[in-house]
């Protein structure tokens, strides 16, 4: 009896079921970590030696992420019990193990440096170079992270003065909205409108980017509402290699739309030769400017539709295809590329309507999707195109799912916004890092059996 023989994918489980050596050299040879190192280094041959072993302290970090150490107390006893995972980290049998203070010195240096973005950069780059990354679609998502401040008590607010009853004058009214310009102006960037952004530089919206812990809420799966201080993480995920191509942390009250330019922005120009077609995301994104900026990178955005209690269109369908005379929908035909045009055809009840040949009804409709770009997109929605696209958000849900369970997002054990940005962004390293180690053991094993 014949039978297919299937090849074998490399899993992150199989990974985590390799000898604790093996796993280790994988996973550091795909990590970079020159940056960190020139961070450290003796700038001067004058004054103390170095007596700390920097590489084995930030290998030994990585480590904890992947062998889910919760603490840094818990990882020094590990260090100092454990022979074999010593050395696997790096450090020598002579070597006295750093103290929980180095780690916190250290921790402090990455917290005032880009020396963790950097060798993101650098890892996404190489994996772009071995055609690991060949994404036509990205996925954007946010996910909640507690923090490990304590929160706040409760301040009571003071009531506002009552308002006037009446019209205003001319000049009240004048008065009213020059300080509400006045107001508007005076914003943080991310208080104002998404809008705002669009011609903002990417550095600029990463250096006014809020990250100290507030409260946030969102509806679970029950639709009940959800509450929880801490952060936002809002990741940028290619949907067939799930590779993360853009990570940003925020306070938990970020409105997850607002994260969403800046994603977009990054991964155009940290990657200028990657380039995606399709831009898919929820209905918490279903603002304009975030079709602008899908439009700016030269791509289409699948975003599910927010109907914010607008009126329904006559002689339209949920859709917003056309409808014929007796309301049936035309059929999403094709998008001209040259005119930005999505065309559409006569349903097919068309075929056995006595209306066929009346001037009511017409045989082809044509939309431009910059008429407006929230309800036309390309392909149009509710096609099958469409709904195949927006079936790939699942993608970067699987990998938030995969740093809370495999990576310890939620495992902040940093005060303040910025050492818990180190923490989200070792956490996204390391599981790129662990993610091209298993996509090179993969490939190695598909040459053998070539």
């Amino acid at each position: 009896m014949s039978y297919i023989r299937h090849e074998s994918l490399f899993t992150l489980q199989e990974l985590y079921q390799m000898e604790q050596k093996d796993r280790f050299r994988e996973i550091f040879a795909a990590i970079d970590i020159t940056p960190i190192l020139r961070l450290v280094r003796k700038t001067s041959r004058y004054g103390a030696p170095v007596e700390v072993n920097y590489r084995a302290m930030i290998y030994s970090l990585i480590v904890r992420i992947v062998e889910r150490i919760p603490t840094i107390k818990d990882l020094i006893k590990r260090l100092q019990h454990d022979i074999l995972f010593r050395l696997d980290c790096g450090f020598m049998l002579s070597e006295a193990i750093p103290s929980a203070s180095s780690y916190s010195r250290l921790v402090q240096k990455m917290s005032h440096s880009q020396a963790l973005e950097e060798m993101q950069e650098k890892l996404l780059q190489q994996a772009m170079a071995e055609s690991f990354i060949t994404d036509d679609t990205l996925a954007i998502d946010a996910t909640h992270i507690e923090a490990r401040d304590q929160a706040p008590a409760k301040q009571e607010k003071e009531k506002p003065e009552p308002k006037k009853r009446g019209r205003k004058s001319k000049a009240e009214r004048e008065a009213w909205v020059a300080q509400k310009q006045e107001e508007e102006s005076q914003k943080p960037l991310f208080k104002k409108g998404i809008a705002a952004q669009l011609s903002v530089p990417l550095q600029v919206l990463r250096d006014q980017m809020p990250l100290e812990p507030q409260w946030g809420i969102k509806k679970n799966s029950d639709g009940k509402n959800v509450f929880w201080y801490g952060y936002k993480g809002h990741l940028a995920v290619g949907t067939k290699s799930q590779y993360i191509l853009g990570a940003l942390l925020s306070s938990g009250n970020l409105n997850d739309g607002k994260a969403a330019i800046p994603l977009l922005k990054g991964v155009a120009l940290q990657h200028p030769y990657f380039h995606f077609n399709y831009a898919t995301m929820d209905a918490g994104y279903d603002y304009e400017p975030i079709y602008k900026q899908v439009r700016e990178v030269k791509a289409h955005a699948v975003i599910a539709y927010n109907h914010r209690r607008e009126p329904e269109l006559v002689g339209f369908d949920e859709h917003f295809a056309p409808t014929c005379v007796r309301e049936h929908s035309y059929r999403y035909d094709s998008y001209d590329t040259k005119y930005e045009t999505l065309k559409y055809v006569r349903p097919k009840e068309c075929e056995s309507c006595p209306l066929a040949q009346d001037s009511l009804c017409q045989k082809v409709y044509k939309m431009k999707i910059t008429s407006d770009l929230r309800k036309y997109t390309a392909p149009a929605r509710g096609s099958k195109r469409w709904k195949e696209i927006a079936k790939e958000r699942s993608a970067v849900e699987r990998v938030n799912a995969y740093l809370k369970e495999f990576f310890q997002l939620n495992n902040v054990r940093h005060r303040t916004g910025q050492k818990a940005k180190v923490h989200f962004n070792l956490v996204t390293l390391v599981y790129n890092g662990t993610k091209l180690a298993c996509d090179r053991l993969n490939r190695h094993l598909q040459e053998q059996v070539a």
